[in-house]
């Protein structure tokens, strides 16, 4: 499924960027981000930063390579260290962090880790081919890291190559079945193969493990309006919003569901909320303009978005209603 490892890495360095799950009520089988925003809110998403696992960094370093040049010697390249790349890619400076892990890559072939980071560096720099072939050669090394297969499975999604994402999700489910960055990964995969249910079965499994998992929500409570489910949608939304109401894309999606419900008053405090956060969100400003002006449907029964978000967290964590609520 990865395709083949190129020989000659630093010559080409851009400048820029499950098979067994136990069943659990439904299956997860086939999978992977719906790309595009649709006319009604933004696009499924992730954090935008996925940081790199250091309790993965592997402590065998290999040697370098040596042979001599029968015609014209190679010059060697400075040693590089790895705190030096690190640094780089802390200071998300990754075009600098792709050359530098590619170097070190090169001069310790056995490390997984640094092969790791040269992928994660280079999916960041705009790389992807690069950033395959370098989560490729660390999983060689070490077949068994979660987090190579998740971030191999976000360079597929960004390739366009969903099944392939799938494939990759998977494995690491295979290894580890309490991730929920994967299910919520496997959300992004089904979204992407067109299966929407599967897409909201995926999101509720990542939060059965992780209660807090705000990104799921946003992407849960967004299928459900591309689904025409608004009502459905505000429970997730609300909640997201309620964990962390300094994400602007939270706030608009909010916004567009309570716009679809006829719940005008509060989709203009949810899109104002928006452009406070982003005053750059354009699509949050039209759909204010759109929406500030109308009034709600007296008929409409009255809802508190915080009890809204309180009931979808109690669904989650499978509360009976009177009873107390876990702590986060």
């Amino acid at each position: 499924m990865l395709r083949s490892t190129r020989s000659a890495r630093t010559a080409h360095i851009t400048d820029d960027r499950f098979a067994t799950i136990r069943a659990m009520g439904f299956a997860l089988a086939g999978v992977a981000l719906i790309a595009t925003a649709t006319a009604c809110g933004s696009e499924i998403k992730e954090p935008k930063d996925v940081a790199p696992d250091s309790s993965g960094a592997s402590t065998t370093v290999g040697t370098t390579d040596t042979s001599a040049g029968s015609v014209t010697p190679t010059v060697a390249m400075p040693p590089v260290s790895l705190s030096e790349a690190e640094t780089e890619y802390q200071n998300k400076n990754y075009t600098e962090a792709t050359k530098l892990f590619s170097t070190y890559a090169d001069q310790h072939p056995n490390n997984p880790w640094g092969h790791y980071m040269l992928g994660l560096s280079a999916w960041k720099s705009g790389d992807l081919d690069l950033a395959e072939n370098a989560f490729g050669q660390s999983l060689e090394l070490d077949p068994k890291h979660v987090k190579t297969l998740l971030n191999l499975a976000r360079v597929n999604l960004d390739q366009g190559r969903a099944k392939d994402a799938r494939d990759h999700v998977a494995a690491a489910l295979v290894l580890d079945s309490t991730s929920g960055e994967a299910y919520r990964l496997m959300g992004r995969v089904r979204s992407a193969l067109n299966q929407p249910n599967e897409a909201i079965a995926a999101y509720r499994l990542a939060l059965s493990h992780n209660p807090t998992d705000v990104w799921s929500m946003n992407n849960m409570g967004l299928i459900m309006i591309q689904q025409g489910k608004n009502e459905e949608a505000l429970g997730p939304l609300a909640r997201a919003v309620q964990l962390d109401s300094t994400v602007a894309v939270f706030q608009n999606n909010l916004g567009i569901a309570l716009e679809h419900t006829g719940r005008f008053a509060l989709a203009t405090q949810a899109f104002k909320a928006a452009v406070s956060v982003d005053a750059g969100y354009t699509k949050a400003k039209l759909s204010l303009a759109r929406v500030e002006t109308r009034t709600d449907d007296p008929s409409l029964v009255p809802i508190e978005l915080a009890t809204v978000a309180q009931s979808f967290d109690r669904e989650i964590r499978g509360v009976q209603m009177g009873g107390p609520v876990p702590k986060n």
